[in-house]
């Protein structure tokens, strides 16, 4: 979808926001080419490390400076196109009340099993569940002269933190329940997509200028299995944040085989992870999306002279064929050198 008639910049302050990225998501376009990367925020960045040898990630994510001063951290450093909120998409699960610690990833206490667990999933009440993320998209909506980039995880990956209990190779539990009992899988992410809706709502009306859902582990579904199981659930949510008219992504990992029904689920933008090129994802998405992407993350831990050559490789596979975000493929590993993505911001830049 295309925004409906011309869009006002959006302004920050007494200063208007650079809007390259928005343009760039509406497929207009554009001087510069847009970057961005997924986790940019945190892991590789010294002054985020400093902070956690201070605080715990739900004191950084419940603490609206704290959580502010690290989604700008990397603008400042990086010279990015776009922030991103600094939370997790376990965080809205966390408000209504299920027990989910980060160890890193998530780990839940008691994993769900059949229907009956179904009642401990309410709905999400923003401003009452989750103030301190919406005080943070506040706080960076009146700092940022670049735009904010709100997020939530997919319904399926919710899902599969839900049913494992945490992160999973293979999501056994998660496949097997959703062949076994297809009333439960339905009803379940039926309501985790009320709830990624509410979430995102939320947080555009707070400030965020556009929003991505994050679909990590949906790649090892086949295209039936997505089809039938994850897309009306995934389409729901595209569909309920289609009059706020900001740009909505859609990334997974592992998606080549799905990108057309990543597309179809409803998004403006689908982001490609690196094992596509993006010549071959355009022409699987065809002209009424705008992509994101995608050089490999682990690119960014080789010499320049690499670093270079594949971001050049991902820039001649699109084209210059307005509708691209530059990203990784996935996000920043956490021994990346932020010199690196620093100078790579300049090179996509043309600086």
């Amino acid at each position: 979808m295309r925004p409906p008639g011309e869009e006002v910049s959006p302004a920050v302050g007494s200063w208007a926001v650079n809007t390259t990225l928005l343009d760039a998501c509406w497929g207009k376009p554009v001087e510069r080419l847009p970057v961005w990367f997924m986790r940019q925020a945190g892991r590789c960045l010294p002054e985020y490390r400093a902070l956690r040898e201070r605080y715990g990630m739900f004191d950084i994510f419940r603490n609206p400076e704290l959580a502010a001063e690290v989604t700008m951290q990397p603008v400042r450093r990086l010279g990015v196109d776009a922030a991103i909120l600094f939370s997790d998409i376990v965080v809205p699960l966390a408000a209504v009340g299920i027990e989910i610690e980060l160890q890193p990833g998530p780990v839940l206490a008691q994993p769900f099993r059949s229907s009956g667990d179904l009642a401990r999933l309410r709905p999400l009440e923003p401003e009452t569940d989750i103030p301190y993320v919406l005080d943070t998209v506040r706080l960076l909506a009146g700092e940022l002269d670049v735009p904010l980039i709100g997020f939530a995880g997919a319904p399926f990956t919710l899902a599969s933190y839900l049913i494992e209990g945490g992160s999973s190779k293979t999501l056994g539990r998660t496949k097997a329940a959703m062949h076994a009992d297809p009333a439960f899988w339905a009803e379940l992410l039926d309501r985790l997509a009320d709830i990624v809706v509410a979430s995102l709502r939320a947080q555009v009306e707070a400030g965020a200028s556009a929003v991505q859902v994050f679909d990590s582990w949906v790649g090892l579904l086949s295209p039936a299995d997505y089809r039938r199981s994850v897309l009306p659930a995934t389409g729901k949510i595209f569909a309920g944040l289609e009059d706020l008219g900001v740009p909505r992504i859609h990334f997974g990992v592992g998606t080549g085989e799905l990108l057309e029904l990543l597309a179809e689920a409803g998004p403006d933008v689908v982001g490609v992870d690196w094992r596509v090129p993006l010549d071959r994802a355009r022409g699987r998405l065809g002209h009424h999306v705008s992509v994101q992407g995608n050089l490999d993350p682990a690119v960014c831990l080789a010499p320049w002279d690499v670093v270079a050559r594949e971001a050049t490789a991902v820039l001649d596979a699109n084209a210059g064929r307005p509708g691209h975000v530059f990203n990784l493929g996935w996000g920043v590993l956490p021994e990346t050198d932020p010199a690196t993505l620093r100078r790579l911001v300049d090179f996509v830049h043309g600086e």
